[in-house]
């Protein structure tokens, strides 16, 4: 019996609905606590979760290992950041800005639809040759194309400040922009996973050969979920920028690679809800130890401070997870009310019954 189009509109909008109930839950608590370091920790978690829903969006449907995605997330950063700033401010903050750009100035969602897209269209350029490759020639060409995004921001001073901290961007993302925007990015990969290029793509993943034989175009829909991936984290990287203030190049390198990489592993790459889960599950892991690590050595526990604590716990974690569970906490299916009733309905089995 096949599945009618209809039925997998359905699916995917109870699954979006289910993780969006659960994004809401997290806002309206963190509002009414009003707590700032909370504010700040939940801030900081959506635009993880809007990078690693879309890093999703490609690696999860193509089962490709794909690096240049923080990459991308700097192209969205420093293009919105420089449509966003103040003309005055760009002429202090970046002395040698080409003139058309230093007299450029838009409003925050213009800027940050302008980053998005300036993403998309370097990954869609930049990208298509390889998506022809496959396993480890993909692999290796993508962590080049990293090294190659990060190698242009580090030098083009005129745009980037070269090595040297990009500042004066104005703090535009709040928690409920932060929020939406997460909210908008999880409907938009749920739809795409269910859609008719989404399924296509899977189908090309579990059998590129069979896939090909019914018609699919492997190469075409690869490119189509690279270039959404690339929107998605440069839309991303913007609110990371309007949130942080000021940054270098180094924030979109090796370090938030191995970041963004882990939750979506941890969670199950292969679905949008794994991706929100991993997001939620690594981000408290990793905040905590990095709280743990700063605490101690502000103590003098030790007699030298710890460095590496935080890293070599979440990759201790991420062993033990691909040991033990390979797929991630999802693994294949998405979110559901049937899920959570038999979820339910195993926790009731498993509860001890009164005499």
């Amino acid at each position: 019996m096949t599945s009618s189009p209809l039925q997998y509109l359905r699916a995917s909008l109870t699954t979006a609905t289910l993780l969006l109930a659960l994004l809401a839950v997290i806002y309206t608590v963190t509002a009414l606590i009003g707590s700032p370091v909370l504010t700040q920790f939940v801030i900081r978690m959506y635009i993880y979760l809007i990078l690693v829903v879309g890093l999703q969006v490609f690696m999860g449907n193509t089962n490709i290992l794909w690096f240049p995605h923080i990459g991308f997330m700097g192209i969205g950063a420093y293009v919105s950041s420089i449509c966003s700033m103040e003309p005055f401010q760009k002429s202090i903050s970046l002395t040698s800005l080409y003139p058309m750009l230093a007299d450029l100035h838009l409003p925050f969602v213009p800027a940050l639809l302008v980053g998005a897209l300036t993403a998309a269209i370097v990954a869609g350029i930049l990208g298509l040759p390889l998506m022809r490759l496959s396993d480890f020639p993909v692999v290796i060409t993508s962590f080049a194309l990293l090294i190659i995004l990060h190698v242009v921001m580090t030098n083009w001073h005129a745009v980037t400040n070269g090595p040297q901290t990009f500042f004066g961007v104005d703090q535009f993302t709040d928690l409920k922009t932060a929020a939406f925007f997460a909210g908008l990015v999880v409907i938009a990969a749920c739809l795409f996973r269910e859609s008719k290029i989404g399924l296509q793509l899977r189908a090309s993943r579990d059998d590129s050969i069979s896939a090909g034989a019914i018609g699919v175009n492997m190469i075409r829909v690869r490119w189509i979920a690279l270039v959404l991936s690339a929107f998605i984290a440069g839309l991303g990287g913007g609110l990371f920028a309007h949130f942080i203030t000021s940054f270098t190049p180094k924030a979109f390198f090796l370090t938030e690679t191995f970041v963004i990489l882990a939750m979506l592993v941890i969670g199950g790459p292969a679905t949008v809800s794994g991706a929100v889960m991993g997001t939620l599950i690594v981000t408290v892991i990793y905040q905590s130890l990095r709280w743990v690590e700063n605490t101690v050595n502000i103590a003098q526990v030790f007699p030298t401070n710890i460095a590496g604590l935080t890293d070599t716990s979440l990759s201790l974690i991420l062993i033990a997870m691909l040991i033990m569970r390979p797929g991630g906490f999802i693994e294949r299916r998405e979110l559901s009310w049937g899920m959570l009733r038999r979820f339910s309905g195993n926790r009731k089995r498993l509860a001890p019954t009164s005499r």
